[in-house]
């Protein structure tokens, strides 16, 4: 899959969580982690996080909005039931994004909103856990950005395999004299 994602979460209070959303974020492939106004216990994370992610990727904790940073040409894409948000599945993903998600029993901050480039949601009728909702994100990216052979007509799995890859023609930036 060509490109990057991370996954992030603000205001959170449950290390458990947390802990769940980077273990899945490892198994998928996230280039880092981040928490934003975390209240708390970094410490805990280890409990659910068996993966031990923190030891494969970066964990950044920002005290708030203002301090985080994110690479140039990352987009932050916001994951929130709202009515103007896209629906996961009409939403292409950009090849360089930070998705971040909302507390336990709350929802992202209109500062943090407005910052977000886009803000999709989980086409489902009330709020799911946060772990569940960050897998099921970086799932959609992974089928969506992923070669991967297509669905087959009928019940089943493909019939055909998935087309080599072919590299165009090396292109040259300056003339040749």
């Amino acid at each position: 899959m060509r490109g990057y994602f991370a996954i992030g979460v603000e205001g959170v209070s449950k290390a458990f969580n947390v802990g769940n959303l980077v273990r899945s974020a490892h198994a998928f492939g996230a280039s880092f982690a981040f928490t934003i106004d975390a209240r708390l216990d970094k410490r805990q994370l280890r409990v659910s996080d068996t993966s031990d992610a923190g030891g494969h990727l970066p964990l950044y904790h920002y005290p708030d909005l203002g301090s985080l940073e994110l690479p140039q040409g990352c987009a932050l894409v916001g994951v929130e039931l709202l009515d103007c948000s896209i629906d996961l599945p009409s939403f292409r993903h950009p090849l360089r994004a930070a998705y971040v998600f909302g507390p336990e029993r709350g929802n992202l901050s209109p500062e943090l909103v407005e910052r977000c480039e886009f803000v999709v949601k989980i086409p489902t009728r009330f709020c799911i856990n946060v772990g569940v909702a960050g897998a099921l994100v970086m799932y959609d990216r992974m089928i969506s950005l992923g070669r991967f052979a297509e669905r087959p007509v009928r019940a089943g799995g493909p019939t055909e395999a998935v087309p080599e890859h072919v590299h165009g023609k090396q292109i040259y930036r300056t003339r040749k004299e």
